[in-house]
């Protein structure tokens, strides 16, 4: 068959009127697969986060038979909008911790991973308490900081393990976004017939919040230091005299009398990984069930791991 020399414009015509509908199709599949991936990785994508850490706390577990216990805040970015949300210890992260501890075996040594800016008193003292009073060796891995209550739970441990850039910071209570000793401060410097009645009673709460934090901090230091050496420490990290934020690092917590080393295992940096800034949907404690031999199940209380939590800066 030979075609007409007007039928070849013809279907030339036809080609691009058809090549539309094609594209429209083709960019339509497009869209639905990208959303579809979209959707896969903000429902199955934590899980195979989770399912990393979960591994790499066993594995380290493993190494050390020890109970180990990650206590991770990053700022976050909430689903797919890019809202930062900050973290901080609070309520739920003291109760979560608290339960794996409750969880181990009194002779078993607990690990915790700290990488904190700080958080509420009561949450931070909570922990701290339960590790002191722990039987087995307690070690605290700082790869990054631990500042404020993050130092205070760090104060509890035997060893502090930090990598040579860490830092920890001072443990001086804050009552709002105001530092309580400075707050104290003003009675000493203007006439109380001047001051506010309102900064008057805040200025108690403040003076009650110090003694209460160096109290605390000076039992904590005394299961390992002369009493007179733990009152001293206890004042210095909370009478103000530095910045909330001033970083103590490793070779000013060796000249505090701090129980610092370097030694920091590569698994402590791998999981720090699994931690990328702006994460989503990142629990903040995590802990994995202890592997135990049938023998030892009578003896130690059951290891069911508990949900972890959230959590936000003092």
């Amino acid at each position: 068959m030979i075609e007409t020399v007007s039928e070849v414009p013809k279907r030339k015509l036809s080609f691009w009127q058809n090549l539309g509908p094609r594209l429209r199709r083709v960019g339509k599949l497009a869209v639905w697969l990208i959303l579809a991936y979209v959707v896969v990785q903000t429902v199955i994508g934590p899980y195979w986060t989770k399912a990393a850490r979960d591994s790499v706390l066993d594995q380290f577990q493993q190494q050390r038979k020890s109970r180990v216990i990650a206590l991770i805040h990053r700022q976050e970015t909430i689903s797919l909008f890019g809202v930062p949300v900050s973290s901080y210890i609070d309520i739920e992260d003291s109760e979560a911790v608290l339960r794996a501890i409750r969880l181990t075996p009194p002779e078993q040594p607990i690990d915790m991973i700290l990488h904190t800016p700080g958080g509420l008193v009561l949450a931070a003292e909570q922990i701290a308490r339960a590790l002191a009073e722990h039987k087995g060796k307690v070690t605290v891995f700082v790869p990054h900081y631990a500042m404020s209550g993050g130092t205070l739970i760090a104060l509890a441990a035997e060893e502090i393990v930090m990598d040579a850039n860490a830092v920890l910071g001072p443990v001086d209570p804050q009552i709002g976004d105001m530092p309580a000793a400075s707050i104290v401060r003003v009675l000493n410097m203007k006439q109380v017939n001047r001051i506010k009645d309102e900064t008057l009673m805040v200025a108690d709460v403040a003076e009650k919040v110090r003694m209460q934090v160096g109290a605390f901090v000076a039992q904590l230091l005394l299961s390992r230091l002369p009493k007179d050496k733990a009152v001293s420490l206890a004042a210095v990290l909370t009478d103000g005299r530095w910045t909330h934020d001033f970083p103590i690092t490793v070779e000013l917590a060796h000249e505090l009398g701090l129980p610092v080393s370097t030694d920091m295992p590569r698994i402590v940096y791998d999981l720090m990984d699994l931690f990328p800034q702006g994460a989503a949907d990142r629990p903040s404690v995590l802990y994995v069930p202890l592997h135990r031999s049938p023998a030892a199940r009578d003896g130690a209380p059951a290891s069911t791991p508990a949900s972890p939590t959230k959590s936000d800066p003092s």
